[in-house]
């Protein structure tokens, strides 16, 4: 099984297995993370202990993961066995609720998680920045994808004169930044009501160890979004306001794209189960975790018709088209910036239904189709429209629904709707 111990120090020597078994944050280039913020994430105000020990274990988490190859692809992923050490606040407190965090984990990547918390040694005191100002209304992830720049859209909009909101933004891959920074600032653009603070975080793992010998990697990386939760949740902590984390709920149910791909349509960051025993593990371990996702029964074309009722068709489709829902990596590969969408992942896909069925124009600049045979060919391999095709077809039956894991305060009934519009609106991408 591997093992992995997050260490906040490092000594001068360091032993082959040590470095291969550890993942250091610290205050120099012998840092395993690139990072804006130190480990006690002063530079995100005064945020109470606790957070700071949620943004510990998720970024372990997300290193571990990225770090354990899986054997397989597709839907025939291994399950993995990962053991986890990180120091927090109160261990004993944080041990308490070791099982409950590990099945919500388990439940995010597919893997067995173990987790094992140590006292943290006393720090040195850093200033923190002291927070001014009024009390924002609530904290939104600001991905830099439509749904997350709906939900900024849309949080503005509900700002009185006098009030403000924070926007979110966390990013390893460079080329998200820009992206992030342009959704940001159309929308206190379009929407002059209140006023807006953007945070943006740099925090990934580095390719090598502190030694210098190299990481292994893995692309697939499920458990990339709990690290921005947890940073969301440590902006938010500071005042103790919700935070918003705005998905489509077609996405968020996770809904099966076929019988042998039972939850594959998207990863289940904002499945509503996942949220909420995720909220239920961080309280008891006396973290804020306030989670809201305003979008929970919404399909992405319904949100695209917010959009539209908030600052009309034309700079919807300016606005929209400027946001990058694109899962696939490799573009480089091809000759392609990061930055431009394939058009053929699920989550491209649904991004063109969305366009088409909201009566919005879709301007983004798709890699597909391509008259490059080898780009072609390249997409052909990534491709799920054929997946989707089928979904739409066979449709989404009640027993599918029973294998979600949805809450029992989600009614079945109310994720059959959800699934019937989500699939009405994939429809119209083909009709």
């Amino acid at each position: 099984m591997p093992r992995f111990t997050l260490r906040l120090t490092a000594a001068d020597d360091i032993s082959a297995a040590e470095a291969a078994a550890s993942f250091y944050w610290l205050g120099d280039q012998r840092s395993s993370f690139i990072s804006s913020i130190g480990p006690g994430l002063e530079q995100l105000g005064a945020v109470p202990a606790p957070n700071v020990d949620v943004v510990r274990i998720a970024l372990t988490v997300l290193a571990a993961d990225r770090s354990v190859p899986r054997k397989g692809g597709g839907s025939d992923w291994n399950q993995r066995d990962i053991h986890l050490e990180v120091p927090v606040s109160d261990a004993v407190i944080w041990n308490a609720v070791a099982e409950d965090l590990a099945q919500t984990l388990g439940f995010l990547s597919g893997d067995r998680w173990s987790l094992h918390f140590e006292q943290e040694r006393p720090a040195v005191e850093v200033p923190v920045r002291v927070d001014g100002g009024a009390v924002p209304s609530r904290v939104v992830l600001l991905s830099g994808g439509a749904d997350s720049a709906v939900g900024g859209l849309y949080s503005r909009s509900l700002l009185k004169d006098d009030e403000h909101h924070v926007l979110l933004s966390h990013f390893a891959n460079t080329m998200l930044r820009p992206i992030q920074i342009r959704v940001a600032e159309e929308i206190e653009r379009l929407l002059p009501c209140g006023s807006q603070e953007h945070v943006v975080v740099h925090l990934g793992r580095r390719s090598e160890r502190i030694d210098g010998t190299p990481y292994p990697s893995e692309s697939t990386t499920r458990s990339r979004s709990l690290l921005f939760l947890a940073l969301g949740l440590a902006v938010a902590s500071v005042h103790r306001v919700p935070l918003w984390v705005p998905e489509n709920g077609f996405a968020s149910i996770n809904p099966p794209l076929g019988r042998e791909r039972l939850g594959s349509l998207s990863t289940r960051t904002t499945h509503p189960k996942f949220l909420k025993d995720l909220s239920a593990a961080l309280s008891k371990a006396g973290a804020h975790a306030v989670i809201e996702n305003p979008f929970a029964l919404a399909t992405k074309g319904e949100m695209y018709r917010r959009v539209v009722d908030l600052i009309g068709l034309e700079e919807a489709s300016t606005f929209l088209s400027a946001t990058h829902s694109c899962a696939l990596t490799g573009q480089r590969a091809h000759g392609f910036g990061s930055e431009r969408p394939c058009g053929v992942c699920f989550g491209c896909v649904l991004r063109r239904a969305s366009f088409a069925s909201s009566g919005v124009a879709d301007r983004s600049n798709y890699i597909a189709p391509s008259d490059d045979s080898a780009v072609q060919a390249w997409l052909n391999s990534k491709s799920v429209e054929q997946q989707v095709r089928n979904f739409i077809r066979r449709g989404v039956r009640m027993r599918d629904l029973v294998t979600l894991s949805l809450p029992d305060d989600y009614s079945l009934h109310e994720a059959s709707s959800l699934c019937e519009r989500g699939i009405r609106e994939l429809r119209s991408l083909y009709s």
